[in-house]
């Protein structure tokens, strides 16, 4: 291998950025020279691999005040230090999956003339991509309708990469509660999410006595520490590196809807209920569940709306019990998961892969 096939991903912040990232930079270890760019004090310490010698930039995440016209241009501002970085690192590639990192990253390349790939995950671009994709080389896109927001671009549909977990079988966690009732899996994301975990606290108690199931993951950020009744049916952890398996051996998930989520349930081909982020860029995360829900693979609930007796009753309706043949079945659950059947697996590392490949150099 050249010592000249030095690539740069330049991908922080949450998981819906960095997972993909790290997907591809794995398939790609054999040929390039792999180095990371993050922002300090993210998540990027906490996943990504020594071996990717991670560079880390203070840049502040843009808050909504008066001063943040600042903050952007001081964003901009790191694209000098990046200049440096690729030049030292002797990078000509870059790849790059969005947020803060991405914008000075992109300029800083086009400067120096290194082409750019970047992954748009969200079916609504986020506003990296929508502002500087058309200085990329491409924008690589994780859904088909992505394209119509993306008029200047020289855009490719590959679909979203996932953790290498995702496209094997894996067997239930030792963990997970025992029994036969539905295993539901309650999730909100790389950084959690304070109202679902609150929607189950509130529900518990009609969770076990239904006899459900539950794997509760509350985020490493989750702010409050609640006190539930102890039972063998509810399991609650921060983080867990096992989402795959659990994913593919329970009968619901509940969760947000970032573009990772989607495509998690989509190859695991999962039934949910979604509760997108309200206050995510341009409404994305209900753009995304959207695309599940018009499936029939989904139901969607506006976390401003959803209620107790709301929650319970969707429950009651997807788990109520028809007899069918002689046999007990989920009537709405089964359905839902046909609907899921229908979704096409793509095969997105592998395209992605390729294309990254197109740029190796022979010396």
């Amino acid at each position: 291998m050249s010592k000249k096939n030095n690539l740069l991903v330049a991908a922080s912040g949450t998981g819906g950025h960095i997972f993909p990232a790290l997907a591809i930079a794995k398939e790609l270890e054999g040929k390039w020279n792999i180095h990371w760019l993050g922002v300090h004090k993210r998540l990027d310490t906490n996943f990504i691999p020594k071996k990717y010698n991670l560079k880390t930039l203070n840049i502040n995440t843009p808050r909504k005040n008066i001063f943040l016209f600042f903050q952007y241009i001081g964003i901009l501002m790191s694209t000098f230090q990046i200049i440096r970085i690729l030049k030292e690192k002797k990078i000509n590639l870059v790849f790059t999956t969005g947020g803060y990192i991405s914008a000075p990253t992109i300029v800083a390349s086009k400067l120096l003339r290194i082409p750019v790939i970047i992954h748009e995950s969200n079916l609504i671009p986020g506003m990296v991509t929508k502002y500087f994709g058309f200085l990329c080389n491409y924008v690589l896109l994780g859904f088909k309708k992505t394209n119509s927001y993306l008029k200047n671009c020289k855009t490719i549909f590959t679909g979203t990469p996932l953790r290498e977990q995702f496209y094997k079988s894996n067997l239930l966690p030792e963990w997970v509660p025992k029994g036969k009732g539905p295993l539901l899996i309650v999730m909100g994301g790389s950084q959690g999410a304070e109202a679902i975990n609150q929607i189950i606290y509130e529900s518990l108690e009609f969770l076990i006595k239904k006899q459900f199931r539950i794997v509760h993951i509350i985020g490493e950020r989750s702010k409050k520490s609640f006190h539930v009744r102890i039972s063998k049916n509810y399991v609650q952890k921060k983080f867990t590196n096992e989402i795959a398996s659990l994913i593919q051996n329970c009968d619901l998930v509940i969760s947000r809807s970032g573009a990772g989520t989607i495509n998690e349930l989509i190859e695991t081909k999962k039934p949910s209920i979604l509760i997108p982020y309200p206050y995510s860029k341009n409404n994305h995360q209900e753009k995304n569940a959207i695309i599940l829900a018009e499936n029939g693979g989904s139901f969607v609930m506006n976390q401003n709306k959803i209620s107790k007796e709301f929650f319970e009753k969707t429950l009651e309706r997807i788990f109520k019990i028809n007899l069918k043949n002689g046999k007990n079945q989920y009537k709405i659950l089964d359905l839902m998961k046909r609907n899921m059947e229908k979704n096409n697996k793509i095969k997105s590392k592998i395209a992605i892969k390729n294309l990254i490949n197109h740029f190796l150099k022979e010396f």
